[in-house]
Parts: structure tokens; sequence; C-alpha cells
């Protein structure tokens, strides 16, 4: 009866905690879309109002301040970011298995600590805003902390996966989410997911290394970047002409005109989605329905990239590099494993708590019994939630063009949806980064205010 009550208590506790995140991010990123950057942050501001923030409210904070062109304040938002990512990653294997909160309630009760994946991009876009604030040495150290996270980030899913495998083994349980019936399975199993070499490697952020390194005139260090990036993204004209050539670049001398990269970022990064299924199992002679439930990742809707723009006269192709959408459902399938063995914990847990509940109500053959009994049957079912979390201000998509130009301002144009969208810009300098960000309806331009 105890455990019973205990689960009572928790079922209770965990009501407000309960919330739609894609719903809310959705409505969030609409009124970005349509050019109300402000009206998003304030809509943000109203679904997280307490004093003590979580993570992803400074993820989605600095990406819509960003938007705005306010770098500044956005990466405050990114480093109050990072150092909870920080705090969280060094017990974050130890506590795996002794999360009684996700074992018992579901795993929308854990403490959010962010996908690989997001972890990465997070560091590339806080490179990105000291490349739009002309800062190239920031930036470089930004860079540089991409892929000592990237080395970071394999030892620590070396040294999980064998926790979830040995726990799996311990306890009898399956771990392929193959086996439940009804599941997506070609949402995350597929051949452009199982393609990518892991779920946090992009040649963004690699390609963008090399760019960085070879405005600073370290030849050495951009090689190995364009190299990662053409073995992420083999085949690709674009990132090879990056490798090639590279030593003249540097070696060159300063002609007045500006290497420009140009950036696309298209879309927003997929939503997950919590579907439930009613598993029975017999207990103690007892037939009990337990309820699991499990992400989803939603089908794209409508998703288009550019594939040429068009500045100084210049019609340029459009490469793309770097899929999010794709990284999210590689790790979301790297991660059903794990997400399998708490959920075969949660069973167990739930059927002996529902069946102290049971025996409890017919032996006390009381109110409250019955109450808690009631409770344990229906609410954990209701709070059988899986963790619909994500940065969904993450572009889905990301593409590059790469041309030279007078410095100066000049036009960009971009083949969208809805037709040729045009925005100025202005270039300086012998490098410079020129980022654009398709959102639905809406452009937004992130221009370089200095070269290297």
């Amino acid at each position: 009866m105890r455990l019973a009550l205990a689960l009572v208590a928790g079922l209770l506790a965990g009501c407000s905690s309960m919330r739609s995140y894609d719903a809310e991010l959705y409505r969030t990123l609409d009124q970005a879309s349509a050019g109300n950057v402000d009206g998003a942050i304030r809509l943000l501001e109203a679904n997280n109002r307490l004093a003590e923030k979580d993570l992803l409210y400074y993820l989605e904070l600095g990406m819509l301040q960003r938007l705005a062109a306010r770098y500044g304040e956005s990466q405050k938002a990114w480093m109050s970011a990072t150092a909870r990512i920080q705090s969280s990653r060094e017990a974050e294997v130890s506590n795996f298995l002794r999360d009684a909160s996700s074992f018992v309630m579901g795993d929308r009760m854990r403490a959010y600590n962010g996908h690989d994946y997001e972890r990465v991009m997070l560091l590339t876009f806080m490179a990105l805003n000291h490349l739009a604030m002309g800062d190239f040495e920031n930036a470089r150290v930004a860079i540089k902390q991409t892929h000592e996270l990237e080395a970071q980030i394999a030892e620590l899913r070396g040294k999980l996966y064998a926790e979830v495998e040995d726990g799996a083994r311990k306890r009898g349980a399956r771990t392929s989410f193959k086996e439940l019936n009804g599941y997506p399975i070609q949402t995350i199993d597929n051949p452009e997911v199982n393609a990518l070499r892991n779920g946090y490697q992009s040649a963004l952020s690699h390609y963008l290394a090399g760019f960085i390194y070879e405005a600073l005139g370290e030849p050495s260090l951009a090689a190995p970047g364009y190299r990662l990036a053409n073995e992420l993204q083999p085949g690709r004209a674009l990132l090879e002409d990056g490798l090639r050539g590279l030593d003249q670049r540097v070696a060159a001398p300063d002609d007045g005109m500006t290497d420009v990269l140009l950036i696309i970022g298209s879309g927003s990064a997929p939503a997950l989605q919590s579907r439930q299924f009613m598993l029975p199992i017999v207990w103690q002679g007892r037939l009990l329905l337990i309820a699991h439930s499990f992400p989803v990742m939603q089908p794209a809707s409508g998703m288009s990239w550019p594939s040429t723009l068009t500045v100084g006269g210049r019609t340029l192709p459009v490469e793309r590099i770097t899929s999010v959408d794709l990284m999210a459902r590689r790790v979301l399938k790297d991660e059903m494993p794990s997400i399998m063995l708490r959920a075969n914990v949660r069973t167990a847990a739930k059927a002996i708590a529902q069946y102290q509940a049971q025996r409890a109500a017919q032996r006390e053959q009381t109110l409250a019994a019955a109450l808690a009994a009631g409770v344990i049957t229906v609410g954990s079912a209701v709070l059988e939630s899986a963790d619909d979390r994500t940065w969904r201000a993450l572009p889905a998509e990301v593409s590059i063009a790469r041309t030279r130009l007078p410095r100066g301002a000049h036009n960009i144009t971009l083949q969208t949806s809805l037709g040729p969208r045009t925005v100025p810009v202005s270039v300086s300098g012998r490098y410079a980064v020129v980022d654009l960000r398709l959102l639905r309806n809406q452009i937004f331009v992130s221009a370089p205010r200095a070269g290297a």
C-alpha cells in the first residue's frame, strides 16, 4: 500500500508539469514567422513563469533574440543554457538508472539536458552570433568548443549504451522499438537517417570551422574542418571547393573583394508527439492495463529549401549540407533503447502499485483505499507521457553558398515557396558570413559588421 500511496502523491504532484511543449512552441514560432519576434518572446515568457528557468527556455529565447539581431542578449541567454548543460553532463550516465521520477512517472518528468545535436548546434550558433558582431576571434573559440564537445559526446554515448545493455540484460527487458505494435518505424529508421554517421556531427559546424580558421590565416587548422565536412557530406562540389586552393586563397594579397559564406536555414526543427500504447499484463492472476508512452517524430510538413540564390548579378548554386530534421530522427533512434528500458521498469512498478491498491481496496473496503486504487489505475495512464521537448526554433535544414563580392551593399534574392524574396546586406573585410533564416513566411538576416 505504501508504494501505491507514494505513486498517488507523485501523480498529483506531477499534474502541473504536464504540458504540450509542441503546442506552446508552434504558437511562439507562428508569432516569429509573422515578423513579430517581440510577441514571440512575450509568449515564451508567459509559458515559462517560474523564477528558475530550464534549459529549453534559454535555447529558444537565444534564437528568438538572434532573429531580432539582438546578438548580445542572445549570447547571454545561450551562456545560461551552456551553464545548465555543463552542470548536468557529468551526472548524466550515473543518474540514468537512478532517476526515480522517470521510472515511476515517465520521461517528461526528467530534467531536460538537451539532445546531442542541440548541444553542438548551440555552440555553432554562438559562433555565428560572434561573426554577426564582427568577432572572428571569439567565433574561433566557440567553434573549437564544438570539436571538444563532439569527443565528449562520443565517450558519453559509449558509456550510456553499455549501461542500457547491461540494465536490459539484468531485467530481461526488450529494448527494440521495432517490437512496439503500431510504432511508425519509418520515421526514424530509413535510408536517409541511417546514412548519418551519428546524431551530433554536422557538415555545417565543420565547414564553418574551416571558414573561420581560413579567415584568421590558419590554413593548417582550416583544412581538417573542410575535410571532415566533406566526409560527413561526400560528393558535394561546393564542400570540395573549400579544401581545393585553400593555401592559395590564404596567401593571396587583398584585392578589395570579400569572400562571402552564405548560410541559409529553412523551417524549424521537427516536433515530437507523445503516443500511448496500452499493454495488458497479468500480475498475481489479475489483468492489469499498463500505459506506455513513446515519442514519435512528426513528419516534416511542406519543408523546402532554395536551390539557388542571386547576388551581385550572379546566380549561385545552393548546397544543403546539414539536416537538423534527420539528426533529430537519428538521435531519437539511438535513444529509443534507453527509453524502452525505462518504460519496462515503469511497467513493473505500476503493476505492483495497481496490485497493492486493488488488494487494499478489497481488504479495507474504505473510500480512501478505493480512491487510491482508482487514481493509480486512471491517473497513471493520464500522466504517462513521453517527452516531447526539443529545441524547436532550430532550422530544419541548413544550406550554404559561397562567392566573392565587392565590399559594400548588395541585394540577395532567394527563390522561396512564395516566390522570389530580396533582402539587402552589406559586406566588408576579406571574409564575411551572411546568415539567412527562412521561417515560414519570413526572412531574417544576420549580416556581418566586420571582416577579418
